[in-house]
């Protein structure tokens, strides 16, 4: 979180717990990327909860590392992530093509990012009891647009009523963090975006679908004498 080393660990620790219950409710091998939303947030918030104890000036090298790690799931794994664990869930087949568009659209966001990232410095620093991360290529209109559009609007094409909530609340939280944090905002909003992924463990405790193509248990030999003698 972007307030103290213990919030953030406490937030990465929750957020696993979290994301063990939703990837033990998955039901098929592509519901495990949705599945896996909090557990990933709460890795990231694990490693600014690390980066919170190289202040200040207590291990630069760490502080460069930790920074970097961090970076390259805001900036880059959650335009390219979500849109494609989105799609994977979906079946219907215009929503499902829709979002293949605005994966492809984000992935090339995320690859600026990480170019950027690469060929142009980012500094962590504690300002006012939160981390910025100095980063002002995150913020060109284009790239924030196709950011937004993969890890905010993908979700709102889905049929899945939890799921289309997440991207509000993604949305929601997205604006409140750049109105009122602006400096902080990829610290504050990255924090707030993890919250919100209690929305996937809300989509999958959803009672099992007819359609969903699980066979029912076999009845027990004695059930299905009982059965025959009715």
């Amino acid at each position: 979180m972007c307030f103290s080393a213990t919030a953030s660990f406490t937030a990465g620790a929750g957020l696993l717990i979290i994301g063990l219950v939703t990837v033990r409710r998955a039901r098929t091998a592509a519901e495990l990327p949705f599945a896996l939303v909090p557990a990933l947030f709460g890795v990231q918030q694990l490693i600014e909860g690390a980066l919170w104890l190289t202040f200040p000036d207590k291990d630069p090298l760490l502080n460069v590392v930790l920074t970097y790690a961090y970076s390259v799931f805001s900036h880059v794994f959650w335009p390219i992530y979500v849109p494609v664990a989105v799609m994977l869930i979906e079946g219907t087949n215009w929503r499902r093509k829709a979002t293949v568009g605005i994966a492809v659209a984000s992935a090339a966001a995320g690859m600026y990012l990480l170019y950027a990232l690469i060929t142009q410095p980012i500094v962590a620093q504690v300002i006012g009891h939160h981390i910025t991360y100095v980063s002002p290529h995150f913020y060109g209109t284009g790239v924030m647009a196709l950011y937004l559009l993969g890890t905010c609007i993908s979700p709102l094409f889905s049929s899945h009523a939890m799921v289309r909530a997440f991207g509000v609340a993604a949305f929601i939280s997205f604006v409140a963090a750049y109105v009122f944090f602006a400096l902080w905002f990829i610290s504050v909003w990255c924090f707030l975006a993890a919250v919100m992924s209690g929305f996937v463990l809300l989509h999958f405790s959803r009672p099992l679908p007819a359609w969903s193509g699980r066979k029912a248990p076999l009845p027990s030999p004695r059930q299905a004498g009982t059965a025959v003698i009715r």
